[in-house]
């Protein structure tokens, strides 16, 4: 009958996982009415070839959607990290730390790797990145 009890039961993590949903959405929207990705000619990569990329529009609303992907991502393996010496019925705790320090760190080497990118092999890039992550 704690107050600590009622605040820390089964509606806590739904309710986290919620607001930061619907944060990050709420994020993805205005980045998109505000400033949407375009697609631009390059005509610097090749000098024979016009490549068509696609410009994120806002580079600020593209890192920070992609700082708050780093920082959700960074609390979740802080937590896991910490979950994993709980009882058996916790045993998973294990397995997502080792799932999410994969992630991290996929996602720490893809931002040097994107950045140092250019043309076709962005997209490339992206991809091998979402694909790594996500396995």
């Amino acid at each position: 009958n704690s107050s600590l009890k009622k605040w820390v039961g089964p509606v806590l993590p739904n309710t986290i996982v919620l607001v930061c949903t619907m944060f990050q959405v709420t994020l993805c929207i205005l980045w998109l009415t505000i400033s949407p990705p375009f697609p631009i000619r390059n005509r610097n990569v090749q000098h024979d070839k016009i490549t068509i990329e696609c410009d994120e529009g806002s580079g600020i609303a593209f890192w920070c959607l992609l700082g708050y992907m780093g920082l959700l991502a960074s609390v979740s393996f802080v937590v896991a990290f910490l979950a994993r010496k709980l009882p058996d019925t916790f045993n998973e705790a294990q397995f997502i730390t080792f799932s999410m320090l994969i992630f991290v760190s996929v996602w720490l080497s893809f931002i040097p790797a994107y950045l140092s990118t250019k043309g076709k092999y962005m997209v490339a890039v992206e991809i091998f990145a979402i694909l790594s992550s996500s396995a």
